[in-house]
């Protein structure tokens, strides 16, 4: 009984100790896995990733009245917005509410200019201006054109860094 038991005990002592093993390897492959995901999900054999290009606001300050210019060349990358993409300006004011929120024609690469007047009640002060592509999520690190889809908005931006583009308003 004594033998017995023993090989019994260190057979199951091989068999808990495989059991520890497989478990230690799914948990490490579940971690790398998990890790994985937070470096991106972009192909590192794919194009490099294709953000939307820079935009520049002048004249740096306005005032009610003036005409301001946001524009943006093209993409260096492929970004295949497509023949009827939109890029969406928006003027915020010092306070941070929207003043002006309007659509304009942008290239396929990314390339736009629109032109606005400060509106006559705009405050004085440190506003800012953003301009995105129109119904694409970039709350990603791909720089995969990722179309949001059409009809009812169901994708809302969150915990992206948005970029905010100083326009300082000047009294009138």
């Amino acid at each position: 009984m004594g033998d017995s038991g023993g090989k019994s005990g260190s057979k199951q002592g091989a068999k808990g100790a495989g059991a520890r093993l497989v478990a230690t390897a799914l948990c490490g492959a579940s971690i790398l896995a998990a890790l994985a995901g937070l470096a991106g999900c972009r192909d590192a054999a794919g194009p490099p990733p294709c953000m939307p290009p820079a935009y520049s606001v002048t004249p740096a300050e306005a005032r009610p009245g003036d005409r301001v210019t946001v524009s943006a060349q093209d993409a260096t990358c492929d970004a295949r917005y497509g023949a009827d993409a939109k890029v969406q300006v928006t003027v915020r004011d010092a306070a941070g509410i929207n003043i002006l929120e309007e659509l304009a024609p942008m290239t396929d690469d990314g390339g736009f200019t629109f032109v606005f007047t400060v509106p006559a009640g705009m405050a004085a002060g440190e506003a800012g201006v953003t301009a995105y592509p129109y119904a694409l999520d970039w709350c990603d690190d791909t720089g995969v054109n990722n179309r949001a889809a059409s009809g009812p908005e169901t994708l809302i931006r969150v915990s992206c860094a948005e970029r905010l583009v100083p326009l300082v308003i000047l009294a009138g």
